[in-house]
């Protein structure tokens, strides 16, 4: 309707034809529409105009209707720098970006002359597909050609060296080119903001990020992505709030970013408010959510231990991902749902939703579900399963969840599954095996483990070695070997990890660490004023208060 209304059916001359053309390709609202005005373009003779094809394939290019833009473009006889420009960015923006840079070697060879727009779409193009030598190459033209004054150029270049570079050196140049930029703006800042955060150097992003003379949205959800990323997630959850309070409104990236931080926190306050911040805005806009945001919801809730929450939002998502059903299942397994967490696989699997299947991590959550819960022989017809319905290779941890399975059952068959794996057994799978043997109470195996801690496994993990063999130990009243393990870890001044608490009180998260400080320490004499209370009025009740 709109084609037929905007083009007069017999104008008078070329030129109205022309125009009415134009404003057509410059409105919005035309996208359904291209192939008609494709159409007036060939039967009114502008089929080689090279300034009204520009705006066309662009238009083309917009819509992410890259296809018919290819063949538009191999219709040209003579494309100007401007219809190279055009496919050069199509491809830029698409998941091939690396044929960006094959047709700017072709705009080459037939002679046509790049300029700043050129070398600034192909610079993107390397950055997105981390072509780090092609990017140098197209860094050296655009300085020969005299482009590197151009702002977009130098922006693009802050973002090859930054994305695509491979450690410090890189980002070093990155900065080396922003410090020498006379004119920066917001995608320069945010392009440096981002090589910090991925290399991990967080402290000088933060200086960055505090150095901005403006920031968008985009500088803020880089700036909390980061933190959460790299396990500053107090750090992620303050910025999260200060964006509040800021003049701008988190989109969705944002909101994914503090609700891992959330999970990770056991934030639950924060993460309710994060939720219905969702519905009302996605009420009211009509707007899609990200896959990933729902994702997010299930991961927070499920790590703040409300299961339910999470069901319902997995059951109520429009649109699921592999990740939607993992995240669910691991957090079923984790408080020790194994019956659900199997019956939410067996859903997944029935269903067969478009896209969706089982992955490594999927597995890992149902082996670990079957282990907690002692179903071996579901956990063996599952690893059976991943193999070969799936063809997915068992990895380290699907092999310590079978053997932590199979050694709360017994340890015979576990100890053959260890002797034929085809990767090296970790820390984590003779730990699996000395629980079998405290279980058991099988010392002599538990002492011929013991025989590998100095040999093959991680210094660092030792101490939680030790105490695992020296409960073995303890369960068989071999109290004169538990003694030298306890002497053991004193002499070589090792500490098994503190246990950790969180909870959370006026929306302020307090959390405690075994036998040292915490952020709670001030009200230490009081906690353990109510412990000892609590203690002796167990005992008065009958209550043996030495087991647990």
């Amino acid at each position: 309707m709109l084609v037929k209304e905007a083009i007069p059916a017999n104008p008078s001359n070329s030129r109205a034809r022309c125009q009415h053309l134009i404003s057509l390709l410059q409105n919005r609202k035309i996208v359904k529409k291209l192939t008609q005005v494709h159409t007036q373009i060939i039967t009114n003779g502008f089929s080689q105009k090279n300034y009204i094809l520009a705006l066309l394939l662009a238009s083309y290019v917009t819509s992410s209707n890259l296809q018919q833009a290819f063949k538009l473009f191999g219709t040209i006889e003579k494309p100007s720098t401007t219809i190279w420009n055009q496919i050069i960015r199509g491809c830029s923006g698409t998941s091939i970006p690396e044929r960006s840079f094959e047709l700017y070697k072709q705009m080459a060879v037939t002679g046509v002359i790049p300029d700043g727009f050129t070398y600034s779409y192909v610079l993107s193009a390397c950055a997105r597909s981390g072509m780090m030598r092609e990017g140098e190459q197209i860094h050296g033209r655009a300085l020969v050609g005299g482009y590197c004054s151009n702002v977009f150029v130098r922006t693009n270049l802050i973002n090859l060296y930054a994305m695509a570079g491979a450690g410090d050196d890189d980002i070093g140049y990155a900065r080396k080119v922003f410090d020498e930029m006379g004119e920066r703006n917001m995608v320069s800042w945010n392009s440096l903001l981002a090589g910090y955060i991925r290399c991990g150097n967080v402290d000088m992003a933060r200086r960055i990020f505090d150095d901005m003379p403006e920031k968008n949205v985009v500088s803020w959800t880089t700036m909390i992505s980061g933190f959460a990323r790299n396990g500053k997630c107090r750090q992620a959850l303050s910025l999260f709030n200060q964006m509040r309070r800021a003049p701008v409104e988190p989109d969705q990236v944002a909101l994914v970013a503090a609700l891992s931080a959330c999970a990770e926190l056991c934030d639950l306050e924060l993460g309710k408010w994060i939720h219905s911040y969702i519905e009302e805005t996605a009420r009211f806009r009509n707007q899609k959510l990200l896959v990933s945001l729902n994702n997010s919801l299930i991961h927070m809730y499920a790590c703040c231990g409300l299961i339910e929450e999470a069901y319902e939002v997995l059951k109520y998502m429009p649109e699921r991902s592999t990740v939607s059903w993992t995240n669910m299942i691991m957090g079923l397994a984790k408080h020790g749902f194994a019956q659900e967490a199997i019956s939410v696989f067996e859903c997944m699997i029935s269903l067969g939703e478009r896209g969706v299947k089982p992955d490594e991590i999927t597995y890992i959550g149902v082996l670990f579900a079957c282990s907690h819960a002692g179903f071996v022989k579901e956990g063996l017809h599952y690893f059976t399963q991943m193999t070969r319905h799936w063809g997915i290779k068992p990895r380290i941890d699907h092999y310590c969840c079978m053997v932590d399975l199979l050694s709360r059952a017994g340890l015979d068959e576990a100890l053959i599954l260890i002797e034929n794996m085809p990767v090296k057994p970790n820390d984590a799978v003779w730990n699996a095996l000395l629980g079998g043997c405290r279980i058991h109470k099988n010392v002599d195996l538990a002492s011929r483990i013991a025989q590998k801690f100095n040999v093959e496994l991680d210094p660092n993990n030792a101490a939680g070695h030790l105490t695992l063999l020296s409960n073995v130990y303890a369960t068989t009243k071999r109290w004169q070997d538990v003694a030298n393990m306890r002497r053991k870890m004193i002499e070589s001044d090792m500490k098994k990890p503190a246990g950790r608490s969180w909870v959370q009180i006026d929306g302020v998260i307090h959390d405690f660490q075994a036998g040292g400080s915490s952020s709670s320490s001030k009200h230490a004499l009081s906690i353990y004023d109510i412990l000892w209370q609590v203690t002796r009025h167990a005992k008065q009740e009958g209550y043996n208060t030495s087991q647990t």
